[in-house]
């Protein structure tokens, strides 16, 4: 039994922790990886994926979800810095992504490139951002074969999509980082048309739920005004992209409609996005209908009315905090480094200024940290200072909550579903609390919360669907219709041809293998066809268009007399046609060593060493022997059975199936008539009919010979002429392999060798010559032989039985006239 195909899954981070995305799809011998970030807790080669761990050269397709850093920056060093690009993987990400990620990078190198921790440098920046293919939502992409994958739409920032990807039939859907929410500027998470078979899916807030969206706005607006009524200054921290211009519209629109907050400055501390602005207004086709009507009336919704860019001179820092109120959007999101520590750090000891964390906080950070509120934090110079500004946490984190995802998942419907980029206690949570809910409606869907390099493999028997094209496709099939033709397997697609269409669908051809095998000889002609009869039944016999005697086994296999004391096999290669040549071949090698053969003599002889009765086993051609057999059969099973002659009864009083001979089947008071003509079976009670109708196929088979149950090619027909020495060539069915008429050169090769023998070492096979005066004197003979056999045939008939023996006899006349052509 073949080895069922495993899906393996490998988190080389994001398991069970959130950051330095990147996930390995591995099924069928293809390589995928979704998603290349670092940690925003480390720096340096510490902040990788476990890289070493995979070799790139196998990887396929490289996608990335979307431009953040924790999902798209370890790209280059990967793309550069590993055997990646000895291979022939590709990288894909959005548009808006990709020009995007230009300027994420760019501003990753800017900040690293003061650091010992340095991952790549420029050169190699701009080198990876060259290879990467950019792609549109919706698009069905076909990277190599067996793989397809098709982006949509996964909210969260701009060009983030998640990625529903098919290798070889498995169905993933890798999700990245979604949102299920409508904001101000972007679209929800579409849910694909299609299940999938696994969803990789995030966690990161595991069973918490979000306020709604008009709640927490107006918290935030209000929370915003009643610190700066109060005389301080608000810090946000924001990554330069993303929720940044989501709190940019809010702000903005809150400080239209507030005239007492015009000469309150907001300021946007990001260069970086500064860049990116023009390409939100670029795609903002991408964006959701409110957007999108807006642009339509010529009123930008990106270019903001109180949004004040940061000055540019060295330390602003200090002059906006020891300025006036306002409000700073500053970077980073976790204020590790950057404006926005700067900015804590000098506005931390001022209890009128408030902080508002407004975004998902990751483990180890300044973030998560100061969310706890302590007394005291310390600066990145090792000085420790009081922290009495106010701290508040709003959420406007793009990733969905437990409603969001839950309901996700229900309407995806997986098999499998695999968590990741969530710290262990949410994912923990949100495992129970799936399997809660899936328990209570009695589905069974396998949650797994993989740590990271911990494998997850998945076995799925799939079904496997042939597309039927061409010629087969031309006529709709019916109802139990059997469709045969050829099953095309490439790149993990399978179509059903018809041999004809091979060349035009599938590129490829047809070709005959013709097998030969000699064998030595040391008996008879009759007596290899003897033996012949004896194992397959009835043997056809001719000469091929060379004028060599042959015989036809079973119409698949012609046994040649090529030379003196050798014999050729010829057939046309196949599983059927290989089976009845081994066991003719086998045959043949043991005919000497069997009790019944007779060597040939080394001297000439007159005496003929044909078999002087027919083989035990061979076909009976006699039709009343036939059904004297098929009579024994049933006796044996039914006891009763009686022969009915067309004669015994009354024509006028008889219907049409009366008047053909029929065997009588009696049990009890039950009655089964088997027409000898059809060999169908009539009863008024079912269960006889049946019970006969099964006894009756055993019969048949038994008494059958293998040539006529299993006949791999077409018969021969000929049709007599002996004076002519002409025979017609063979019918071949369709289906059957090619194989020459063996008697279509009979009057040719006659006429060519008048004075050539057949060389058996048969006396009467020696003189023989083809010429009508030995034809006639081989016809007398066989004849004589009719004759004989004729008179055993009368015998039986005489007994009462059967009087159409005298129509096979007229039978037996043709295939002697085929024997008298070659004689």
């Amino acid at each position: 039994m073949a080895d069922v195909p495993k899906l393996s899954i490998t988190l080389l981070g994001a398991g069970q922790e959130v950051g330095r995305s990147c996930c390995v799809l591995q099924y069928r011998g293809r390589t995928i990886v979704c998603d290349a970030g670092v940690h925003p807790a480390y720096s340096g080669i510490a902040s990788l994926p476990f890289i070493d761990e995979l070799d790139w050269s196998t990887v396929d397709v490289l996608l990335i979800t979307h431009f953040h850093l924790d999902h798209a920056a370890a790209l280059t060093y990967i793309m550069e810095k590993t055997n990646f690009r000895d291979g022939k993987g590709k990288v894909y990400m959005t548009h808006p992504t990709k020009a995007l990620h230009k300027f994420m990078m760019q501003d990753f190198v800017r900040m690293s490139s003061s650091s010992a921790d340095t991952l790549f440098t420029p050169l190699e920046m701009s080198m990876s951002l060259a290879s990467i293919i950019p792609v549109s939502a919706h698009q069905v992409i076909t990277p190599c074969p067996g793989i397809t994958f098709t982006p949509y739409h996964a909210g969260h920032v701009l060009g983030a999509c998640m990625y529903l990807i098919d290798i070889a039939g498995l169905k993933i859907l890798y999700t990245g980082d979604y949102s299920r929410e409508e904001d101000r500027h972007l679209v929800k998470a579409e849910v694909p048309p299609i299940h999938p078979d696994v969803l990789i899916v995030e966690s990161t807030y595991g069973v918490q739920s979000h306020e709604p969206r008009e709640d927490k706005e107006t918290r935030f607006t209000n929370l915003v005004h009643s610190i700066i009524r109060r005389g301080g200054h608000v810090l946000l921290p924001t990554f330069a992209l993303g929720r940044a211009q989501e709190l940019l519209l809010i702000l903005d629109e809150y400080w239209t409609k507030h005239p007492d907050l015009h000469n309150v400055p907001i300021y946007y501390a990001s260069s970086l996005a500064r860049k990116c602005m023009a390409v939100f207004q670029t795609y903002i086709h991408t964006m959701n209908a409110n957007v999108r009507t807006r642009f339509a009336k010529r009123d930008n919704p990106f270019v903001f009315k109180h949004i004040t860019n940061v000055p540019t001179t060295r330390g602003w820092e200090r002059k906006i905090a020891e300025g006036p109120p306002c409000v700073v959007l500053a970077s980073p999101g976790f204020m590790d480094s950057g404006p926005s520590r700067e900015l804590l750090e000098l506005w931390a000891p001022d209890s009128r200024n408030g902080l508002i964390v407004t975004g998902y906080s990751i483990e180890g950070t300044m973030a998560r940290e100061i969310l706890t509120e302590p007394e005291e934090i310390t600066t990145v110079k090792g000085n420790t200072i009081p922290r009495k500004l106010s701290v508040d946490y709003i959420s406007f984190s793009a990733h969905v909550d437990y409603s969001q995802n839950s309901e996700f998942m229900e309407l995806v419907k997986p098999q499998h579903i695999v968590l990741v980029h969530g710290e262990a206690t949410g994912m923990g949570r949100l495992k129970a609390a799936m399997q809660d809910r899936y328990k209570s409606r009695d589905e069974e869907i396998k949650i797994h919360t993989p740590r990271n390099l911990e494998t997850l493999e998945l076995t799925f028997r799939s079904e496997r669907v042939a597309k039927a094209i061409g010629t087969l496709a031309s006529k709709p099939p019916q109802p139990n219709d059997v469709i045969s033709g050829l099953l095309v397997a490439k790149d993990y697609s399978y179509t059903l041809l018809d041999p004809r269409d091979l060349r035009d669908f599938a590129g490829l051809t047809t070709c005959v293998v013709t097998q030969r095998q000699k064998v030595a000889l040391g008996v008879g002609w009759d007596l290899v066809r003897w033996h012949l009869e004896g194992m397959f039944g009835q043997i056809e016999e001719g000469v091929d268009k060379d004028g060599v005697l042959t015989m036809r086994v079973m119409g698949a296999v012609d046994v040649k007399h090529t030379q003196e004391h050798e014999l050729t096999l010829e057939w046309d290669s196949s599983a059927s046609n290989d089976m009845i040549a081994d066991s003719t071949l086998a045959l043949i090698a043991g005919i000497d060593k069997s009790p019944a053969s007779v060597k040939l003599t080394t001297n000439p002889h007159a005496h003929t060493h044909a078999p002087k009765h027919a083989h035990p086993h061979a076909d009976v051609l006699d039709p009343v022997t036939r059904i004297q057999r098929l009579a024994w059969f049933l006796e044996e099973h039914f006891d009763s059975v009686e022969l009915h002659m067309p004669e015994e009864i009354d024509e006028a009083e008889s219907s049409e199936d009366a008047r053909e001979p029929s065997l009588l089947v009696q049990i009890y008071e039950a009655e089964a008539v088997i027409n000898l003509k059809t060999l169908t079976v009539t009863s008024t009670s079912e269960s006889l009919r049946k019970r006969v109708e099964a006894v009756l196929d055993m019969a048949v088979t038994t008494t059958s010979s293998l040539s006529e149950a299993f006949t791999a090619g077409a018969p021969l027909h000929t049709e007599e002429h002996a004076h002519a020495g002409d025979v017609d060539n063979a019918g071949l069915s369709p289906s059957a392999s090619p194989l020459p008429p063996i008697a279509e050169h009979a009057a040719e090769g006659a006429e060519s060798k008048p004075e050539e023998g057949v060389g058996s070492g048969d006396a009467s096979r020696e003189h023989a010559e083809a010429t009508a005066e030995g034809k006639e004197e081989t016809r007398t003979e066989n004849e004589v032989a009719m004759e004989s056999e004729r008179g055993g045939a009368k015998a039986v008939k005489d007994n009462g039985e059967d009087e159409e023996g005298g129509g096979e006899d007229d039978e037996d006349d043709e295939d002697d006239a085929v024997l008298q052509v070659h004689a």
